[in-house]
């Protein structure tokens, strides 16, 4: 069967607090004809690259493409519920002070993952004029004083209008786009079901906003603090997650103490720096099936391990991310049939 061969390099640096990867982004173009510097053209060099019948490829007609690869940086809209509640007791603190210790605290993730990703942040409740979304002036990396100075600002008061908070954020990346090949992600933090300016429930305008992102192209993980609804959740992450009936569940996160927060935060917005590696090639999400990736050698299994994101993105799941954080030189490379790659 031809295949476009695509292979990610990925290095491992070391954070305070956790270990993580920093996924890359293939510079060279994917496609199903042989091009100069490609594997399987005689350069004459002797340096394996192949021979003029393209046998470093697959195939003469699907060869291998050598890949030159750089950072890639999401950009993460911290979207902060700060309700009434959120000034409810939580452990030894209350439910706002966690979310700030997690996110701007000495060890918090904004802290340490500050150089490798795009940071803004909203909070948002129900203040005049409802709803009230106060911002980080700008989504960047080392942005750590924007987003600790915006959330020193506020403390909780009023309702948890989750949809139209949603949506001001969309329209935010819209305003203003993340740089050129930095997936946009919305990160959103809560303590309770959502509810209109009114205090009427909201939940299936929530959910309807968040595939509106997803459409948009970004997607949304959250994060429910202090016993949010299990059934809201689920319906939330699969929404932002663009999960279609029949497929598995998408992940969401939970967080019943302070330290629950600090690992919740870690899991979700490090797991995006450390297991999403971007190809610049795209690839039929259709037929995403039918291609074959290793890590380190070992061949991963679709949808358990590895799943193809937005047809540029191989994001590796469960044990194969925690494989990829825990290499000290790992290798991903990927394989897929000709036919399904997008010139």
């Amino acid at each position: 069967m031809s295949g476009a061969v695509v292979a990610v390099a990925v290095g491992m640096t070391r954070l305070a607090g956790f270990a993580s990867v920093v996924s890359f982004v293939a510079l060279a173009a994917v496609g199903c004809a042989p091009t100069v510097g490609e594997i399987g053209d005689d350069d004459g060099s002797g340096s394996g690259s192949g021979s003029d019948n393209g046998g470093g490829g697959p195939d003469a007609s699907c060869p291998g493409v050598n890949f030159t690869a750089t950072q890639v940086i999401p950009s993460v809209h911290l979207l902060i519920d700060r309700s009434g509640s959120m000034g409810e007791n939580f452990g030894n603190t209350t439910r706002y002070n966690a979310m700030h210790d997690a996110l701007v605290g000495t060890n918090g993730v904004v802290a340490q993952l500050q150089a490798k990703v795009n940071f803004g942040a909203s909070l948002y409740s129900s203040d005049n004029p409802c709803p009230k979304l106060y911002n980080t002036a700008s989504r960047t990396t080392n942005n750590f004083a924007q987003v600790k100075q915006l959330i020193e600002s506020m403390g909780p008061n009023g309702n948890t209008p989750t949809p139209p908070a949603i949506d001001a954020t969309v329209q935010s990346f819209a305003a203003n786009p993340p740089p050129m090949g930095s997936p946009p992600i919305i990160v959103l933090a809560t303590d309770g079901l959502p509810n209109s300016c009114g205090g009427a429930d909201t939940q299936a305008q929530s959910i309807q906003s968040a595939k509106n992102a997803y459409t948009a192209g970004i997607r949304t993980f959250i994060l429910g603090i202090a016993g949010v609804n299990d059934s809201f959740l689920q319906s939330m992450a699969n929404a932002g997650q663009g999960v279609q009936p029949n497929q598995p569940n998408a992940t969401y996160y939970t967080a019943n103490s302070p330290q629950d927060l600090q690992m919740a935060f870690q899991q979700i917005i490090g797991g995006v720096v450390s297991c999403e590696l971007a190809i610049n090639g795209t690839v039929d999400v259709n037929q995403a099936s039918g291609g074959i990736v290793t890590l380190n050698g070992n061949t991963l299994t679709y949808g358990t391990d590895w799943e193809l994101v937005n047809g540029n993105t191989i994001r590796l799941l469960g044990g194969a991310c925690d494989s990829l954080k825990s290499s000290t030189n790992p290798m991903v490379s990927a394989t897929f049939p000709c036919g399904s790659v997008i010139l």
